[in-house]
Protein backbone atom coordinates (compact mmCIF):
# COMPACT_ATOMS: atom_id res chain seq x y z
CA UNK A 1 0.00 0.00 0.00
CA UNK A 2 1.49 3.35 -0.94
CA UNK A 3 2.15 6.11 1.58
CA UNK A 4 -0.29 8.59 0.02
CA UNK A 5 -3.18 6.12 0.26
CA UNK A 6 -2.36 5.37 3.91
CA UNK A 7 -2.23 9.09 4.76
CA UNK A 8 -5.61 9.68 3.07
CA UNK A 9 -7.16 6.81 5.00
CA UNK A 10 -5.84 8.15 8.30
CA UNK A 11 -7.02 11.68 7.59
CA UNK A 12 -10.50 10.46 6.60
CA UNK A 13 -10.87 7.92 9.40
CA UNK A 14 -14.22 8.08 11.12
CA UNK A 15 -14.97 6.91 14.63
CA UNK A 16 -18.42 6.25 16.04
CA UNK A 17 -19.68 4.68 19.26
CA UNK A 18 -22.50 2.21 18.77
CA UNK A 19 -24.53 -0.27 20.80
CA UNK A 20 -25.94 -3.46 19.27
CA UNK A 21 -28.88 -4.80 21.27
CA UNK A 22 -29.17 -8.37 19.99
CA UNK A 23 -28.02 -10.97 17.44
CA UNK A 24 -30.30 -9.51 14.75
CA UNK A 25 -28.64 -6.09 15.05
CA UNK A 26 -25.18 -7.72 15.00
CA UNK A 27 -26.12 -9.52 11.76
CA UNK A 28 -27.45 -6.29 10.23
CA UNK A 29 -24.24 -4.43 11.13
CA UNK A 30 -21.85 -7.18 9.95
CA UNK A 31 -23.81 -7.63 6.68
CA UNK A 32 -23.44 -3.90 5.93
CA UNK A 33 -19.74 -3.92 6.88
CA UNK A 34 -19.12 -6.95 4.67
CA UNK A 35 -20.36 -5.08 1.63
CA UNK A 36 -17.75 -2.33 2.04
CA UNK A 37 -14.44 -2.39 0.15
CA UNK A 38 -12.50 -0.76 3.01
CA UNK A 39 -11.34 -1.93 6.43
CA UNK A 40 -13.68 -1.52 9.39
CA UNK A 41 -12.60 -2.23 12.95
CA UNK A 42 -14.77 -2.52 16.04
CA UNK A 43 -13.49 -2.53 19.61
CA UNK A 44 -14.60 -2.62 23.22
CA UNK A 45 -11.54 -0.89 24.79
CA UNK A 46 -9.83 -4.28 25.34
CA UNK A 47 -9.64 -5.73 21.87
CA UNK A 48 -10.10 -4.57 18.29
CA UNK A 49 -11.46 -6.94 15.66
CA UNK A 50 -12.52 -6.96 12.02
CA UNK A 51 -16.13 -5.73 11.89
CA UNK A 52 -16.80 -8.05 8.93
CA UNK A 53 -16.45 -11.09 11.22
CA UNK A 54 -19.81 -12.24 12.59
CA UNK A 55 -18.13 -14.42 15.22
CA UNK A 56 -15.80 -11.62 16.26
CA UNK A 57 -18.57 -9.06 16.67
CA UNK A 58 -20.78 -11.58 18.51
CA UNK A 59 -17.81 -12.28 20.79
CA UNK A 60 -17.72 -8.63 21.84
CA UNK A 61 -21.24 -9.06 23.16
CA UNK A 62 -24.43 -7.05 22.95
CA UNK A 63 -25.74 -4.16 25.02
CA UNK A 64 -22.21 -2.72 25.29
CA UNK A 65 -20.76 0.44 23.83
CA UNK A 66 -18.43 -0.41 20.96
CA UNK A 67 -16.18 1.89 18.92
CA UNK A 68 -16.26 1.55 15.14
CA UNK A 69 -13.36 2.96 13.08
CA UNK A 70 -13.26 3.11 9.31
CA UNK A 71 -11.75 5.22 6.56
CA UNK A 72 -13.99 4.67 3.57
CA UNK A 73 -17.33 5.97 2.38
CA UNK A 74 -20.44 3.87 1.79
CA UNK A 75 -23.91 5.35 2.23
CA UNK A 76 -25.55 2.01 3.06
CA UNK A 77 -22.98 1.39 5.82
CA UNK A 78 -23.41 4.96 7.12
CA UNK A 79 -27.18 4.43 7.29
CA UNK A 80 -26.83 1.17 9.20
CA UNK A 81 -24.26 2.59 11.64
CA UNK A 82 -26.44 5.64 12.27
CA UNK A 83 -29.23 3.32 13.57
CA UNK A 84 -26.94 2.10 16.36
CA UNK A 85 -25.01 5.26 17.29
CA UNK A 86 -25.07 6.05 21.01
CA UNK A 87 -26.38 9.57 21.57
Amino acid sequence: MNTERVMNMLMNEKEKVIKLADAEEVCDFVRAAGMCDFDIDISDQRVSIDAKSILGVMGLGTERELTVKYGGEDMNFENVVSKYVVA
